[in-house]
């Protein structure tokens, strides 16, 4: 799954344009369900999430989704869950100090924000994640705002 995180945050930007266009669809799919099915189908579509946003980012399922501002990169997969930039001990070489053979999220993230169109959302204070949610849908969560 790493190397998905990689391919996200090189595509950032394509990746971008396919949420922008999917996001208003799933969201209202989500609701319609939500109404029909009074929470029934919250398994299988918390299970569907999991599958797919695993495969595209190696998301990690926090229930906090914040893969838009954070150039398509989840920043659950840092060793110390950090989720408002790196630690202060990011190797020279980009690398993280907690597992040296892996890039750094956050460099990853940065990278991939550059590319994105609203590439400033990087630098927003992000709230700590709720841990309540962990191996929630974030899509469901949307959908009942």
């Amino acid at each position: 799954m790493y190397k998905a995180r990689l391919f996200a945050s090189k595509h950032a930007r394509g990746y971008e344009i396919t949420y922008n266009f999917l996001s208003p669809i799933i969201i209202k799919t989500l609701k319609a369900i939500q109404v029909i099915s009074k929470s029934r189908l919250d398994v299988p579509i918390t299970w569907l999430e999991k599958q797919i946003k695993g495969f595209l980012f190696d998301c990690q399922m926090c229930g906090n989704c914040i893969l838009s501002s954070t150039g398509m990169t989840c920043p659950m997969n840092c060793p110390k869950t950090l989720r408002n930039g790196p630690c202060g001990g990011v190797l020279n070489n980009g690398n993280c100090e907690v597992n040296p053979e892996m890039q750094c999220v956050w460099v990853n993230a940065w990278r991939g924000s550059r590319k994105m169109k609203n590439s400033i959302e990087i630098q927003q204070i992000q709230f700590a994640v709720n841990h309540e949610k962990r191996g929630s849908s974030a899509w469901i969560s949307l959908a009942k705002e």
